[in-house]
């Protein structure tokens, strides 16, 4: 299996390459006719969510985003004994 990459691309989708695959939320897998690339919708206008359709040029979507490091997560609360 090869190496999923995930690409933020600046003002415009989230572009997904490799081995993958998209579930809806009851666990259904989307049919992707064997790509091997699909862009996913960051702007919201897409008439094909999840999948861009390049709405985010129509209506101006602006987002640039650089690659930083995470704080480390938050550790979750202990059980109530």
């Amino acid at each position: 299996m090869s190496e999923t990459k995930i690409t933020v691309r600046n003002n415009g989708p989230l572009r997904v390459e490799g081995d993958f695959v998209i579930y809806d939320m009851e666990g259904q897998a989307f049919d992707l006719a064997g790509r091997t690339g699909i862009s996913l919708c960051r702007c919201g206008h897409s008439e094909n969510k999840p999948f861009c359709d390049g709405s985010h040029k129509r209506v101006g979507f602006q987002s640039e985003v650089r690659a930083r490091r995470l704080d480390s997560p938050t550790p979750p609360a202990p059980l109530p004994a």
